[in-house]
């Protein structure tokens, strides 16, 4: 089974819509409006099979001038295991590492994944009172997420934060 990553384009934005469906259904990633994708096409990566057929998915935000933030990484159900997460992570952290990022987080519930790739449950206080003051200005989800303010709890219970560093 072989398969590819490179990234995403316009064209890829419904298949990344299918492809997350599941999860969101399951509760595991959170749904979004198809354009929110669109607007967000270039931090996506995704993953082919050698068909051509989208397998996977992946994205990085950049949230502050060391910190980005891996999102809605998926993976389709009959190619869990065959190392396409994996490479999509891979691919994702050195795209950070290109761009200048020291640090990634990550709100999953896939924990021993992202454990396996050297991420750590973040301790409460992760950035100083300044940068929290500016980058609390952001109306981004995942910027909420990571300060950890109230505001995201109901969609995010049961999320652990992670964050590796570079």
């Amino acid at each position: 089974m072989t398969f590819s990553v490179r990234p995403a384009r316009t064209s890829d934005v419904p298949a990344i819509q299918r492809l997350i469906e599941p999860l969101v259904r399951e509760r595991i990633l959170l749904g979004k409006e198809r354009v929110v994708f669109y607007e967000a096409v270039q931090e996506f990566r995704v993953a082919e099979d050698a068909d051509g057929t989208l397998i996977g998915c992946g994205a990085l935000h950049v949230m502050w001038e060391d910190l980005g933030e891996v999102r809605t990484l998926a993976v389709g159900s009959e190619w869990l295991g065959h190392g396409v997460g994996h490479a999509l992570l891979n691919t994702l952290e050195q795209n950070a590492r290109e761009l200048g990022l020291s640090r990634l987080f990550c709100l999953t519930f896939e924990v021993d994944f992202f454990a396996g790739h050297g991420f750590q449950a973040m301790p409460a206080e992760i950035v100083d009172a300044d940068i929290y003051a500016e980058i609390a200005r952001s109306t981004d989800e995942g910027v909420a997420e990571f300060l950890d303010l109230a505001r995201v709890k109901p969609n995010t219970l049961g999320n652990t934060r992670m964050l590796k560093r570079l």
